[in-house]
């Protein structure tokens, strides 16, 4: 796991002549670890990461669109990326939804802005999770794609506590080229994802 006391702050990406960290360790560290342990003879088959989705549902906001305006407002600190607003596709009149009505938003990050937000996810909020026992390891989607959830926005440092106006969770989506769960699940347990052990499963 990454040192704590130097992870950059969100909106902040590595100038050309220092990489983010963790990319750093995966170029000089994983992928050859990850070669060795899985016999690749290509470098090209050496899985690494393609992009991170962040995804704040919000249906409150059908009631009350102010409500996106929050959402927005949290994802563009803890990223430091703009989201984009996710709309309904089409109405729902027992939800009271009309199509075209804000329903959520979400950022798709990519390159070092991608290896930051990580580096933060892995170093700091996580870690703030009260009672936390790992991430569960059975949330790969069969090609190497990994999605959780977390249920509160406070964890990560970015978000100032007095100013919460309501509780916000989020769906965290790590895009990978792995051709098996396997293979993206070591890249991840690699890159320093706290999957849950045999005992606390």
């Amino acid at each position: 796991m990454t040192d704590i006391s130097t992870a950059a702050p969100a909106g902040t990406v590595s100038s050309n002549s220092t990489q983010p960290r963790l990319k750093q360790k995966y170029q000089t560290e994983i992928s050859a670890e990850l070669t060795k342990a899985h016999g690749f003879t290509n470098v090209h088959q050496v899985p690494t990461l393609v992009k991170v989705v962040v995804n704040m549902g919000v249906g409150e906001a059908a009631r009350d669109g102010k409500i996106i305006d929050g959402a927005v407002t949290d994802l563009t600190k803890i990223t430091g990326q703009k989201p984009q607003v996710t709309k309904a596709r089409k109405s729902i009149a027992q939800f009271k939804l009309r199509e075209g009505q804000p329903i959520g938003a979400h950022v798709t990050l990519r390159g070092d802005r991608m290896w930051e937000f990580l580096d933060r996810l892995l170093s700091l909020a996580l870690p703030r999770i009260r009672d936390f026992r790992g991430l569960s390891d059975r949330q790969f989607d069969g090609n190497g794609n990994y999605t959780f959830g977390l249920t509160e926005q406070s964890v990560f440092h970015e978000i100032d506590q007095d100013k919460i106006d309501r509780v916000r969770g989020m769906d965290i989506t790590v895009v990978t080229t792995a051709k098996t769960d396997d293979e993206g699940r070591a890249l991840l347990k690699a890159l320093g994802f706290p999957f849950k052990t045999a005992d606390t499963k």
